[in-house]
């Protein structure tokens, strides 16, 4: 009796697990709600196969009754073949479901498409059918009379359908849009018509299609604010009188420094020739002593030649009194 009843237990368990598993492999409750909803499935040949190809039938069956429900027929092996590449059948459904309710004309292919290129397809639907406004961050641009204007602009953009698929995004939108203000800026004569008319801006810039090659449809452009800035035409005028001021200065060191070299130079001369001077009155004694000897010079012709040597130096003294009051 012991060994029947553990037989038993052991067969129940086999039972049960058998049961899951074929519950597990066949879907029954599943088949039955998809049957019911309105979408014709077979057992065999779709719910086993997908679990035989790796695919969640619960998530692809939601799917297909919710677009059957929303008057949209898709394919199912479209969607399992989205699925196995890596998609979001679920928002792909949902999108397709949002662009028909709009009137968008999204295909299944096009849905898919730009979900598999990374972006929400159906945050891109919600965007077709809500514009979305973007701000741009503080832009600096300086008219013509050198004063500098601070703008913020919002710009108000629809997501573009056909353009999603390799198209830019809203970095690019803010790029060009502010550099659309800063040209639009710098080419104001004055700051004060900018001030007077700020819509100039916005219609410059949207002017320009800035929405070429991108994601989205720019639908306008609006400036929230325009505040004056710095006085860059005075600040560069003073920063280039400083710098002038500077090569002056340079200038004139470089010329005074020359000036010293040449005054320089000309003391030595002057020292030099004063050496030479003092060498030629050194070789006088000698010369006077030779003539005494050979008799050239007689003691009459000396006395008179110190009188006359005396003689000018008194008359120099009395030319040059300050002179002679310094060196006393």
């Amino acid at each position: 009796m012991e060994a029947l009843t553990g037989l038993s237990v052991l067969v129940i368990i086999v039972a049960v697990f058998i049961l899951i598993m074929f519950l597990y492999f066949v879907p029954i409750g599943l088949f039955v709600t998809a049957y019911f909803s309105g979408v014709r499935m077979k057992i065999f040949k779709d719910l086993v196969g997908m679990r035989l190809r790796k695919v969640p039938p619960f998530v692809i069956v939601r799917c297909m009754i919710t677009a059957t429900k929303a008057g949209i027929k898709i394919d199912q092996a479209k969607l399992e073949a989205h699925y196995l590449a890596g998609g979001n059948v679920n928002k792909v459904t949902n999108a397709l479901i949002s662009a028909d309710k709009a009137n968008l004309g999204l295909t299944f292919e096009r849905a898919t498409a730009i979900d598999l290129a990374g972006r929400d397809v159906l945050e891109a639907v919600k965007m077709s059918v809500i514009p979305k406004v973007i701000e741009t961050p503080l832009v600096a641009g300086v008219a013509k009379d050198g004063i500098q204007l601070k703008a913020i602009a919002r710009i108000t953009v629809r997501a573009n359908i056909d353009r999603l698929v390799g198209g830019a995004g809203e970095a690019t939108i803010l790029a060009r849009v502010g550099e659309g203000i800063v040209s639009t800026i710098g080419a104001s004569d004055s700051h004060k018509h900018v001030l007077e008319n700020p819509d100039r801006i916005s219609k410059s810039v949207l002017a320009k299609g800035l929405d070429s090659g991108t994601a989205f449809e720019i639908l306008s452009i609006d400036i929230a604010d325009v505040d004056v800035g710095t006085n860059i035409g005075a600040k560069l005028q003073t920063d280039q009188a400083e710098a002038d001021l500077k090569i002056a200065r340079a200038k004139a060191e470089e010329r005074r420094a020359a000036a010293v070299a040449t005054e320089q130079e000309n003391v030595a001369n002057v020292s030099a020739m004063r050496a030479k001077v003092v060498e030629a009155e050194a070789e006088v004694p000698k010369a006077m002593a030779e003539a005494f000897r050979n008799g050239n010079l007689g003691i009459m012709d000396y006395y008179k030649m110190k009188n006359v040597q005396a003689d000018t130096d008194m008359r120099s003294s009395i030319a040059k009194p300050e002179q002679k009051k310094e060196n006393q």
